[in-house]
């Protein structure tokens, strides 16, 4: 019996209303080419363009949507002038309701150089680098817990709350354990290696988050112990990432050494992410909206079509649904197939031995990925 999974678009502001498309055309195709699974797409509109038109961040029905959904694709969000009361940019509320609202938990954040792309760390190749992120995304320093203190019109206190829990801990961390033991280990030694990230020798919560993960890690006796403090994270990330298989850590720290893993891949443009519960799961790439190239078609849609390969490789853990994961699999494959031939990339890409390639549009590259699903 062909299984159909209900999914909810949100394409968003700026170059998620290019990206996007782009992802949901590469979905259709490998649906139809590998068969065995049906997509149904729900889009509605959202983020800050769509307030300034609106005064709505989106329409009111589309929370109920999300929650009756499968998964969830998402684009951007942030528009120039798109700021509501109290300097909060429109569209940040959708995500971080999505987050805690449907409890996902887990953010993963992929960091895998394809061959076809020039690393911009020096000396390091495809075979190098392929780890994930593992962030906790529900609580820590993104906890709404915050306020600022305001006497005669000058703003004197500002106080953010860093929330870390047992039960916040426990799962994320074992998720990440979970996670590795599905992986192949690390590129330098194949060995299978969870690094726990924090700041354990200043701060409490920190130190919460080592024990947890010591007394987790008792249970997984097959995968090796890995301990660094984030500060440290910054330079060895860099230095060594072939020593990296799974890296779990809090949300904070987890975002800001995301981020930076993206230079080791060729940028924001080809990074995907994915916010996992236990429930639901959300889909995106890692960049913003970039209201500066918006509309230019100057956008690389990878990061985002590899988050829709994400989306299938949920799918198909969760339901265990083979083809879903075959689908998964022949996308990756003809994004690999594209970036190998070097021929089409957006601007973002030629750089290294491809500065004199002619840019390819966003629309272009994804045509060329579609064309090697089909094949």
């Amino acid at each position: 019996m062909t299984r159909t999974y209900k999914i909810i678009v949100f394409s968003g502001d700026g170059v998620g209303k290019e990206v996007v498309p782009e992802t949901v055309k590469i979905l259709k195709s490998a649906r139809d080419v590998v068969t065995g699974f049906n997509l149904e797409f729900t889009e509605f509109p959202c983020g800050g363009k769509h307030y300034l038109e609106t005064g709505k961040e989106w329409p009111d029905e589309a929370w109920d949507a999300c929650k009756n959904s499968d998964a969830i694709l998402f684009g951007a969000i942030g528009w120039p002038g798109a700021v509501k009361s109290g300097g909060v940019l429109a569209g940040v509320d959708i995500l971080l309701g999505l987050r805690f609202g449907l409890d996902l938990y887990a953010n993963l954040r992929p960091a895998k150089l394809f061959e076809g792309i020039e690393s911009r760390v020096l000396d390091k190749s495809s075979k190098d680098v392929d780890f994930v992120v593992v962030r906790e995304n529900t609580e820590g320093l993104y906890a709404p817990i915050r306020g600022a203190l305001n006497r005669g019109g000058i703003e004197e206190l500002a106080v953010d709350v860093r929330v870390i829990t047992r039960k916040g801990a426990e799962r994320i961390i074992r998720y990440a354990f979970n996670l590795c033991m599905r992986r192949g280990g690390a590129p330098r030694d194949g060995k299978r290696r969870v690094s726990c990230v924090d700041k354990s020798n200043v701060l409490d919560g920190c130190r919460l988050f080592r024990k947890i993960y010591d007394e987790i890690a008792k249970g997984y006796e097959e995968i090796e112990r890995d301990y660094v403090y984030v500060d440290a994270m910054t330079q060895w990330m860099i230095r060594a990432p072939e020593h990296y298989d799974v890296v779990v850590t809090s949300n904070f720290q987890g975002d800001i050494i995301s981020d930076l893993s993206a230079v080791l891949i060729g940028g924001m443009g080809v990074a995907p992410s994915a916010n996992i519960g236990e429930k639901y799961g959300m889909f995106e790439p890692v960049h913003g909206s970039a209201p500066d190239i918006a509309g230019q078609q100057k956008a690389n849609p990878i990061g985002s079509i590899l988050s829709g390969k994400m989306m299938l490789e949920w799918l198909a853990l969760k339901h265990s649904d083979k083809a879903c994961k075959r689908a998964a699999q022949r996308i990756e494959e003809a994004v690999s197939k594209v970036l190998i031939e070097g021929n089409i990339r957006t601007p973002d890409l030629c750089y290294g031995k491809y500065a004199g390639l002619s840019p390819s549009k966003t629309q272009e590259v994804g045509d060329a990925i579609l064309r090697k699903i089909e094949k």
